[in-house]
């Protein structure tokens, strides 16, 4: 329980953590922020880790304060961070889903696994891409396309674009936009803002998915 709750404070007030993160460990603050971010995209199980929020603080308290950090530095070690993790991510997916996936498994039957292999051959990229901007399903999207057996080379292109798009809009838009009074004063509700707008999409397909499940 005191995990979570450490979890749900260093999200919600991840600004200050940040700075005091820098203050204590500087220069390693690279490392810090390249291993949350890789860990977010890499593995399935640990999707409630910072990344728009993250990303969004470490540009503001660049451009605000003396961290000694480079946002381009930074933003090239997050676009490594973000393609390697979903790469693992991808890999993971790749190797247990045949072996996984079985007729006589009542849970993780095979049907689910040609329909996800068939789902990936034909929106693969824009699902990749996409999922880049969404918690957990950008955690989730990765294993799946693994699981789907999407070619990998094919998922690398998709992988590097929608990581370089992610990290670059996110981290600049809080280097840029960060620093405004209004948004420094209410920072928690900033952050607040950004999981809101990244989650409404998702729930919004799923309703209208099951709506349109439930007419026919």
């Amino acid at each position: 329980m005191e995990v979570i709750k450490s979890i749900i404070d260093f999200i919600l007030h991840i600004d200050k953590h940040l700075a005091q993160i820098t203050h204590d460990y500087q220069g390693w603050t690279y490392l810090i922020l390249f291993l949350i971010i890789f860990a977010e995209t890499g593995f399935v199980v640990t999707p409630f880790l910072p990344g728009d929020s993250l990303l969004f603080a470490a540009g503001a308290l660049i451009a605000g304060e003396q961290t000694g950090l480079n946002i381009y530095i930074l933003a090239l070690l997050l676009i490594v961070a973000a393609f390697v993790g979903n790469t693992v991510n991808y890999m993971l997916g790749n190797y247990l889903g045949p072996k996984v996936f079985k007729e006589n498994n009542k849970i993780l039957k095979l049907d689910y696994y040609l329909q996800t292999k068939a789902f990936f051959d034909k929106h693969g990229g824009k699902a990749v891409i996409f999922s880049r901007f969404l918690p957990i399903i950008r955690t989730i999207a990765p294993f799946v396309a693994g699981v789907g057996s999407m070619p990998f080379g094919r998922y690398s292109l998709y992988n590097i674009t929608g990581g370089f798009a992610w990290v670059i809009s996110f981290l600049f838009l809080g280097f840029f936009f960060g620093n405004i009074p209004v948004v420094k004063q209410n920072f928690t509700l900033v952050v607040f803002a950004i999981i809101l707008f990244s989650i409404i999409p998702p729930i919004w397909a799923a309703i209208k998915s099951r709506s349109g499940k439930k007419s026919v």
